[in-house]
């Protein structure tokens, strides 16, 4: 196989500096977790990523630009002369200018693109596209990318010049159009990891925007996706806005002489990773603590949410829904908690820190009206815990997943997993895993607060042999569809392609 350069804003690995010295933790989110599954894994790979601190950009120019080789078992390090035990990394750390970076990231990346393909803009008063923003653009978005497509041609040409290169997500569009043009010879795709929405969606940014996106996206072989509505979206997409010639049936696209592929493999979990934090005594001891608060006495149920603070994830409907849910049916207060186990999401951009306080006005609203004697309707937990998340779907008798619009959300997936009380999967049908989940859950409608309402009614009235059927049903789906899978099939595609 021919080696691999991985792309993504978040590495693998991030550097410290304590007392005791240099130290490493591993990266966090679904993201890394499944690209660290393909890069243990091969014996020439090298993953580029932004300097995420002082001490990451150090490092970097300690190691002049050249990629670090790090040992992430049995004790993550930096490999010098030593024979590592386990699998190592070649992990090349880009360090970006400080203001460039916020401009890139927080005002183009997040929130202006996260929020134009989630669907999140109420357009009669947002976005206002300003001078600002479009200087945001040429000398945040656009450098920062150039800066990266340099890093990657650089390691593509330390591999004879050619290689599979793998980008990922809404950060890099314009990558694969300038590797294109430095290295013809690699096979390359990119992998959009949140929705991608119709011409229509695109059309709220100015042409400029849009059409170099497109046209970055187009210098790739492969533009994948986790959803088919996705790649049909982006196909239409090229065909409306471009005017390029589109192969439907195919999932085409003619860029000249070249053939550029929409495909969608949806992405998946760890399956063994999950089930083995699932067995662990950190969990097991969470979900003791958990038992003891919510589900010993009379008949006690518990709904459950974990999630990020971002707008997309629509949270503050799920709770105003659970507080339709107590006024409709008060025979269930005192025997119902909803516990939300949140993280706090990109608290630098403005939009993010505000939806974060209508989250906690909301909660506060619904305790008010509904708290009875040694009852609390809603628990919020602002952090990030994974061994408390698996314990609290462990023990959910709900799972809401009720998002605005979703990539994939990989919750729904490890949920299933996990769980132990034949919990129920409330899920919106516009996340990413109702194409694969949707039969064995309850579909919910992200702006219909009834029919959320009803929908975690159903679920907790449910018999119990259909929800056994259900989760067992789901789970099976998750573990027959892998994160492994879901790599080994973009490698093969990609394979391929391999015009050497």
């Amino acid at each position: 196989m021919l080696p691999v350069v991985l792309l993504s804003h978040r590495g693998p690995a991030t550097f410290r500096r304590t007392p005791s010295g240099l130290t490493l933790k591993r990266g966090a989110g679904g993201l890394v977790t499944a690209l660290m599954g393909l890069a243990e894994h091969l014996d020439d790979a090298v993953w580029v990523c932004a300097a995420s601190n002082k001490t990451d950009a150090l490092v970097a120019a300690e190691h002049e630009g050249h990629p670090v080789e790090i040992a992430f078992s049995p004790q993550m390090h930096i490999v010098d002369d030593d024979t590592p035990l386990g699998p190592t990394l070649n992990v090349r750390y880009v360090e970006v200018d400080r203001a460039r970076h916020e401009a890139f990231y927080t005002q183009i990346a997040n929130p202006l693109l996260w929020f134009v393909q989630h669907g999140l803009y109420g357009l009669a008063t947002q976005p206002d596209i300003t001078a600002e923003t479009h200087s945001a653009y040429d000398d945040g978005y656009v450098a920062v990318n150039e800066q990266f497509a340099e890093a990657v041609a650089e390691e593509v040409d330390r591999r004879g010049g050619r290689a599979v290169v793998l980008l990922q997500d809404y950060h890099f569009y314009l990558v694969g159009a300038s590797v294109r043009q430095r290295c013809p010879d690699v096979v390359m795709s990119h992998f959009v990891h949140i929705p991608w929405p119709g011409p229509d969606g695109w059309r709220v940014l100015p042409a400029q925007m849009r059409d170099d996106i497109l046209r970055g996206l187009l210098g790739c072989d492969v533009v994948a996706f986790h959803t088919r509505r996705s790649a049909r979206n982006f196909l239409t997409c090229a065909q409306e806005m471009l005017d390029l010639p589109v192969d439907f049936r195919a999932g085409t696209v003619q860029v000249g002489e070249r053939t550029v592929a929409a495909r969608a493999y949806p992405i998946s979990v760890d399956v063994d990773a999950v089930e083995k934090l699932a067995a662990s005594e950190e969990v097991a001891e969470r979900r003791a603590a958990l038992v003891g608060q919510y589900l010993e006495g009379d008949v006690r149920r518990l709904i459950v949410r974990v999630d990020r603070t971002d707008p997309s994830k629509n949270i503050v409907r799920g709770f105003r829904a659970f507080g339709l849910l107590l006024d409709q049916h008060p025979e269930l207060r005192g025997h119902v908690t909803f516990l939300a186990a949140l993280m706090p999401s990109r608290q630098d951009v403005p939009e993010y820190s505000d939806y974060l306080a209508q989250v906690g006005g909301v909660v506060a609203e619904v305790n008010a009206r509904h708290h009875g004697e040694g009852w609390q309707p809603i628990d919020l937990r602002l952090q990030e815990d994974m061994a408390f998340a698996v314990a609290a779907y462990q023990l959910a008798d709900v799972l809401v997943v009720n998002a605005v619009n979703d990539g994939m959300n990989l919750v729904a997936k490890e949920a299933v997993l996990a769980n132990q009380r034949d919990g129920v999967l409330l899920l919106s049908e516009n996340t990413g895993a109702h194409e694969e989940l949707g039969d064995f859950a309850l579909t919910v409608h992200p702006f219909d607060l009834q029919q959320q309402a009803d929908a975690m009614y159903e679920a907790l009235t449910m018999d119990r042999d259909r929800r056994r059927a259900l989760l067992t049903a789901a789970a099976d789906r998750v573990r027959s569809n892998d994160v492994e899978q879901w790599l080994r099939a973009q490698l093969d595609d990609l394979e391929g392609l391999d015009r050497g």
